[in-house]
């Protein structure tokens, strides 16, 4: 059924309207009583007193009718309804409303006339669009700008089973095996036939126990109808977009660096139409891809000097190695974008010389503390990630986990909008390969709310979640996690082996779950040794990872080296496995690992150690780690120009 919101003309559904006809009324009229009306009004005297009972009779049935009528459009479930009345205004809004879409914020008229001259003189704002405003908002606005050309816009509302789940499913067929994946059709706005300065959008914001205000399908459908509006009009014309939230708007589709003004619950954006029309064409969730999973090689110019891969390391030294053969796995990829690596205090020169020597420009930061996590947690500096979007120096960033390869080249990603990312669970995406475009102003986003909003799993990726709600799918090849559910089928299983060993690739990225293989041995995955990390072990992708590292110039490799407790933790884990006696036999495998030869602490008498395992002794004070190659020399790094 098609509903219009806003101020119509059209007051009341056909069915609840009154009888404005005789033909109306004998309609409603039982058969009967109607014959008495078909006869002319032309009355004789001796047919007074029968004819004074008739009228009396016709006059009552015409008052229970009128009373009968008022009686249901009154308490009808899809006009009666309180939360029809703004609370900025005494105005009904009729025409059987969707509850979804009502919004009770109140309307700060100072605000917006301050808001408004930000747009320019009288001549500037000329056309202009309301949507989602009741009969006395529009009547108020209307008297506030009474030279404007002020039009109410008509959106039919989003079907009623259009949930969030529906635009934003846990997982598509994105191979087309069983079936074409399809969104939802999200209804857009009609062109009003003229052109717009100004599109004014009301949005509900609901912040109860019981909903999510950032995850509304109306929110979302009254902004990208909004956007799609505005990204219409062609020519050499700007076009504002003011929202009335007390909620911020989604930040990726309407970005604070176009945010022109705000007061109090009024935001106003002049948007870049080029990259608005670019956006709105996506679809509109993770309900179908935003590129194909198959065809020919994805090709992307862009602007290489203003986009660049981006990583993370902070609080430990421990994923240094990691980092290292990422950037040598992305530039055997083909790609000659930047590589840039956020490091804090925590890591020391002599890696960083390994991290420049990789390829990395290293940039120090200060760690951002999640003020939810306990102290000594592994969440507790993980809101580090949003010093990303302080890389303003770049337009984009792909930023990728340090535990992951690039097999083969994802420049194309640079094309796409923030966020881009595979999924994860639920509605959500997973961080470990996304596109980001940097701003200070999304950063001050992301500080302001971080006491505010929780995350899922405590960390980055779920707060990232609760920002961006829309975000853009790509498919799950392009960040694929070596990572064997409990309940995959041996074909499942075989399928997944046959992806990690590929050659040519068949997979972008492949991300390193569980035990990393750079603390592993060599010559099998240590996932193997703990029964609840086999869902992580892949020898064939251990193997592909050590082919990469093989790659690197000796020089690097040396940054991949073991420390002696992390060799007799190794010892250890594996003699337990052969205990439990795992039936895959890993622990039965000698190790010839020649890092076991190699010494790079104070404590190099690893299998002393194992004698005393497990108490708190000096080994594990980490200052007896002192690395003993030297760093990365110029000399060195100059050699090493040519990768």
């Amino acid at each position: 059924m098609r509903a219009t919101m806003g101020h119509s003309t059209h007051a009341v559904e056909a069915r609840h309207r009154l009888p404005t006809s005789i033909e109306d009324l004998k309609r409603r009229l039982p058969r009967s009583k109607t014959k008495d009306l078909e006869k002319p009004f032309h009355l004789t005297s001796q047919d007074k007193s029968s004819s004074r009972c008739k009228l009396s009779l016709l006059k009552l049935i015409l008052l229970l009718t009128i009373s009968g009528t008022f009686v249901t459009l009154l308490y009808a479930p899809e006009v009666y309804n309180t939360n029809h009345l703004s609370s900025s205004g005494s105005g009904w809004i009729w025409g059987g409303s969707d509850t979804r879409y009502i919004s009770n914020e109140d309307i700060n008229w100072n605000d917006i006339l301050a808001v408004t001259r930000k747009v320019g003189g009288k001549n500037e704002l000329q056309g202009v669009g309301l949507l989602n405003l009741n009969n006395s908002e529009v009547e108020k606005w209307e008297k506030l700008m009474p030279d404007a050309k002020n039009i109410v816009l008509h959106l039919e509302y989003a079907a009623r089973n259009d949930t969030w789940e529906s635009l934003y499913p846990e997982w598509i067929d994105e191979e087309e095996e069983t079936e074409v994946p399809v969104c939802p059709s999200l209804p857009s706005l009609r062109s009003p036939g003229t052109r717009l300065n100004l599109i004014v959008v009301k949005l509900p914001c609901r912040r109860t126990k019981n909903s999510n205000w950032s995850r509304d399908v109306a929110r979302l459908h009254l902004q990208l109808a909004a956007a799609g509006l505005a990204a219409s009009f062609k020519g050499n014309y700007s076009v504002h977009v003011l929202f009335i939230s007390n909620c911020f708007p989604v930040p990726n589709l309407f970005t604070c660096k176009e945010l022109v003004a705000r007061e109090g619950n009024v935001w106003l954006y002049k948007p870049n139409l080029s990259v608005l029309r670019q956006k709105v064409q996506l679809p509109v969730g993770s309900c179908e891809l935003a590129i194909p999973m198959r065809g020919k090689e994805l090709v992307y110019a862009g602007n290489v000097h203003r986009e660049a891969y981006a990583t993370i390391l902070h609080s430990a030294h421990v994923y240094v190695c990691g980092a290292i053969a990422a950037a040598q796995s992305i530039r055997m990829s083909g790609s000659t974008r930047d590589l840039v690596i956020l490091v804090d205090e925590t890591i020391s020169g002599y890696h960083r010389s390994g991290l420049e020597a990789a390829g990395w420009k290293v940039r120090i930061i200060q760690r951002i503390r999640n003020p939810k996590a306990e102290k000594d947690a592994y969440n507790e500096w993980n809101y580090s990630k949003f010093r990303l979007w302080q890389l303003t120096d770049y337009d984009k960033i792909i930023f990728i986990d340090a535990d992951l390869l690039i097999l083969r080249n994802i420049d194309f990603l640079f094309g796409l909008p923030e966020i881009t990312a595979t999924g994860n669970n639920a509605s959500l995406f997973n961080s470990g390969v996304m596109v980001v475009e940097p701003s200070n102003c999304t950063f001050q986003l992301l500080m302001d709310h971080i006491n505010e909003i929780e995350s899922y799993n405590g960390g980055d990726q779920g707060y990232l979640n609760e920002i961006f709600t829309w975000w853009h799918r790509i498919p799950r090849h392009m960040n694929f996690l070596k990572h064997f559910w409990v309940g995959d089928e041996e074909e499942k299983k075989k399928m997944k082996t046959m992806l990690f060993g590929a050659d040519p690739p068949i997979l972008y990225v492949l991300h390193y779950l569980g035990m990393k293989p750079w603390l592993c041995f060599r010559d099998y995955d240590c996932n193997w040794n703990f029964d609840i990390f086999h869902e992580f072990a892949s020898d064939v992708a251990h193997e592909r990872w050590w082919r990469v590292h093989d790659a690197m110039p000796e020089v690097l490799q040396q940054f991949c080296l073991l420390q002696s407790k992390q060799k007799a933790q190794l010892e250890f884990d594996r003699r337990q496995a052969e205990k439990a006696n795992y039936t895959d036999g890993h622990w039965r495998i000698k190790v010839k690992d020649w890092r076991l030869k190699r010494c790079i602490d104070n404590v190099c008498n690893w299998k002393g150690m194992l004698k005393h395992w497990g108490e708190n002794n000096w080994t594990d004070v980490e200052p007896y780690y002192n690395p003993t190659p030297p760093a990365v020399t110029a000399t060195n790094k100059a050699s090493l120009s040519g990768l």
